[in-house]
């Protein structure tokens, strides 16, 4: 019961920012004038931003770059991990792993926020081009959990006995290594997605992929925060907006691998 909890909190509290930013702007109409900067009421129930325009327009229209982004740049991580790590696991050749894996090492040395903006200096990415950086410098961190799952599956006589038997790389690789890792990597991405919904809402609160004056949650808690006394709406629920979105999410996954534990003994 403690789990199915868990979930069904997760799942309430990721609903809000999710259907806003999926459907928002389906809702929003078309844009009104625009009033007087950090107001409330006038037809304004959530007050106007920094240039006057209605809150809650905004919050409607902000939050489809940042879960599409997100979600975007964890599944091209995963793209390019998952083969890179399965192949380092199953190799038995040293320089194919060096190969695969040093580069990856040289770009986890670097910060990550620090790339993105070294890029961003002599780059100007959009939305697209946010989805892809973040993606590059979550690989390396991504192939090395993928490929330290997939080695102690790796090591299993069930594996080499696969082998001799003549079965394809395809079928060992995610048909048994794959498969034996799946709750760890499960539990990883839940993680990973959190991160990545920081890293891009930081970008983006940075004017990295977005436009200074686009409606993005994280951009309008950058731009309207000198008003934060005077009208605390326009910040606050952005702001909320998306730590609803993280923590509902890492609930969803703790929740989700709990619910269906590995059995003890339980042999693949």
């Amino acid at each position: 019961m403690r789990a199915s909890r868990r979930f069904l909190l997760g799942l309430v509290i990721v609903a809000a920012p999710v259907l806003l930013a999926l459907l928002g702007p389906l809702f929003a109409g078309a844009p009104g004038p625009r009033a007087a900067s950090f107001t409330l009421g006038d037809g304004h129930w959530l007050g106007t931003d920094f240039v006057g325009r209605d809150v809650w327009r905004q919050v409607l229209h902000g939050g489809r770059t940042v879960v599409l982004t997100a979600l975007a740049a964890t599944a091209l991580a995963y793209l390019v991990a998952l083969p890179v790590g399965l192949a380092g696991a199953l190799t038995h050749a040293r320089r194919l792993e060096d190969l695969l894996m040093r580069p990856l090492d040289v770009l986890l040395a670097v910060p990550s926020l620090l790339l993105i903006l070294l890029v961003a200096s002599v780059f100007s990415p959009g939305a697209t081009g946010l989805a892809l950086l973040v993606a590059l410098v979550n690989v390396p961190d991504a192939a090395r959990i993928v490929r330290a799952a997939a080695a102690e599956a790796a090591a299993r006589p069930a594996v080499e006995a696969l082998r001799m038997q003549g079965e394809t790389w395809w079928r060992v690789a995610v048909g048994y290594v794959g498969r034996s890792a799946l709750r760890t990597l499960a539990a990883d991405a839940g993680i990973r997605l959190t991160g990545v919904l920081y890293l891009v809402s930081t970008a983006a609160f940075l004017g990295v992929g977005v436009a200074p004056d686009a409606a993005d949650w994280a951009v309008m808690v950058d731009r309207n925060r000198t008003g934060l006394f005077v009208q605390p709406w326009a910040v606050v629920v952005p702001a909320l907006l998306i730590v609803a979105l993280t923590t509902g999410t890492n609930l969803l996954f703790d929740a989700a691998l709990e619910k269906n534990p590995r059995r003890k003994g339980r042999r693949p």
